[in-house]
C-alpha cells in the first residue's frame, strides 16, 4: 500500500470519530426529549471552568425535585462564555431529566445540540468526501 493511501485514512478516521460523537450526542438529546420527565427547577449557582486559552465558561447548577421526591442539584455539562439574564442565580427554569439517572438532564433554553450537529455535519463531510476520493482512486487504477 502506498503512503498516499495511508494518508487518506487520516481524514476518514477523523470523520468517523466526529460523526460518532455527533450522532451519539444527538441521539442522547433526542432520547431525553422523548422519554425524559420535566420538572420546575431553580438555578442555585454557576460553576466556572477555564478553557485552554484562559476563557471562562459558566455552567449553571440547577436544583429540582424529581417526580418520586428525590432532591437533585447538578451542573450543566454545557458551558457558555457569558450568562444570559434568564439563567442567573435564582431564575426558575424547566429541567428535563432521565428518571433512571437524573444526572442526565438538560436545562430548557440553555443546553443546545448545536455542537453535536456541527460534529455530525463535519464528520459526515469528511467521511463521505474521503470515501468518494478513495472510490474514484480505486476505479481509475
Amino acid at each position: 500500500m502506498e503512503r498516499a493511501w495511508l494518508f487518506s485514512l487520516v481524514p476518514l478516521a477523523l470523520g468517523a470519530v466526529f460523526l460518532g460523537i455527533g450522532v451519539y450526542g444527538l441521539r442522547r438529546a433526542d432520547a431525553l426529549r422523548r422519554t425524559g420527565l420535566t420538572a420546575q427547577g431553580r438555578i442555585v449557582r454557576h460553576d466556572v471552568s477555564r478553557g485552554d486559552e484562559g476563557a471562562r465558561y459558566y455552567h449553571p447548577v440547577a436544583a429540582w425535585t424529581t417526580h418520586d421526591g428525590r432532591e437533585c442539584e447538578y451542573a450543566s455539562g454545557f458551558g457558555r462564555g457569558s450568562l444570559v439574564g434568564a439563567f442567573g442565580v435564582g431564575a426558575l427554569v424547566v429541567v428535563r431529566y432521565d428518571a433512571d439517572n437524573p444526572r442526565r438532564f438538560a436545562i430548557q433554553g440553555w443546553d443546545a445540540t448545536t455542537v453535536d450537529r456541527v460534529f455530525a455535519i463535519v464528520g459526515s463531510l469528511l467521511t463521505a468526501g474521503t470515501l468518494l476520493v478513495l472510490l474514484v482512486r480505486l476505479l481509475t487504477l
